[in-house]
């Protein structure tokens, strides 16, 4: 059976950089097998999604996404995440979806619930789903970072909402006052930069 919680290539390194443990839940990109869509408000980020992949497209790695997936859709969910999460000795932050997104406003609302019984867990998701979460109250835990190629860009607010902005270069990141995101994932979150603005490099 997959795991439900992971750690990829990044968060690795993420974790042994800062020193915590940083796990990540993802489902399928953009849409499942199946046709499910899960990405519902991507656009021009389908193009260079690394979620569509490299090794997120492996025949052992993709159909745990899938699995995952059906998991978010049971009734149980909440509670299956909770108990994973306590399985985990001292688990400091999730990543919500290295790959995938907040399909529906059923499912970001089992987030809210599991980031509610979890208060010594940070929990943190890139998001297209801009109008979504800003309808919606999150506790003090749960960040959100919003993707600057979905559908919704246009309601970002860049001088007060958390957002990202593809670079070619790391010069051309620096000098817009954006802060580098692309290898320690944790540089995103409202944690450990002070600023609204994540710069990631595009590859």
């Amino acid at each position: 059976m997959p795991k439900i919680l992971t750690q990829n290539g990044k968060l690795k390194s993420t974790s042994k950089k800062l020193g915590v443990k940083v796990y990540n839940f993802g489902i399928p990109a953009y849409k499942s097998v199946t046709g499910k869509m899960t990405c519902p408000m991507a656009d021009s980020c389908v193009e260079f999604c690394y979620a569509r992949k490299g090794a997120y497209t492996w025949g052992n790695v993709k159909p745990a996404y899938e699995w995952r997936l059906e998991l978010t859709r049971r009734d149980d969910f909440v509670d299956l995440m909770n108990k994973e999460i306590m399985s985990k000795r001292e688990i400091d932050y999730v990543r919500i979806h290295d790959s995938g997104d907040f399909y529906s406003p059923k499912y970001a609302a089992k987030w809210t619930q599991i980031a509610k019984a979890n208060p010594y867990v940070r929990f943190y998701a890139y998001t297209n789903m801009v109008a979504l979460f800003k309808r919606v109250k999150l506790p003090s835990n749960f960040d959100i970072i919003f993707s600057d190629s979905g559908k919704q860009k246009h309601m970002i607010d860049k001088t007060i909402d958390r957002h990202t902005r593809i670079f070619m270069t790391p010069e051309g990141l620096t000098s817009s006052g954006y802060i580098n995101a692309s290898k320690i994932d944790l540089f995103a979150t409202k944690w450990f930069n002070k600023t609204n603005k994540v710069g990631l490099i595009h590859h």
